[in-house]
């Protein structure tokens, strides 16, 4: 059984950080791409980012590029996700997802298989 469970989450001012995790189960780090996708309230899920098997592929949307960083530990079975710089416009649910296939084009969302619950992140000014 594939499970991703998000944590990390909370409410923080604009300008602070926050780290959410995906732990990960049923599934290999190793073979397996990686993601983190968002959605705020009112709006379609969006990528933020994604990481391959090898770590040689890491992609960032253009809003979250040098404020967010993806990692992973293979050992953990568990993905982080940096968050520096926060803004309110970065206020929403933010999902894990996993696909142990090759990822054509991961920023688009039917493109992974498992995905997590979500978690909430709130950020005020």
């Amino acid at each position: 059984q594939v499970r991703l469970v998000e944590s990390g989450g909370g409410s923080v001012q604009a300008g602070d950080s926050l780290r959410l995790s995906c732990v990960t189960s049923g599934i290999s780090l190793s073979t397996t791409y990686m993601a983190w996708f968002r959605q705020a309230p009112g709006k379609e899920r969006e990528f933020v980012a994604a990481i391959s098997p090898s770590d040689v592929y890491i992609d960032y949307a253009a809003s979250v590029k040098d404020r967010f960083t993806i990692s992973k530990n293979n050992g953990k079975n568990t993905v982080t996700l940096q968050m520096n710089e926060l803004k309110p416009e970065d206020t929403a649910a933010y999902y894990c997802a996993a696909d142990a296939n090759q990822i054509i084009s991961p920023r688009v969302t039917g493109e992974w298989l498992y995905w997590g619950q979500g978690i909430q992140v709130t950020v005020s000014s």
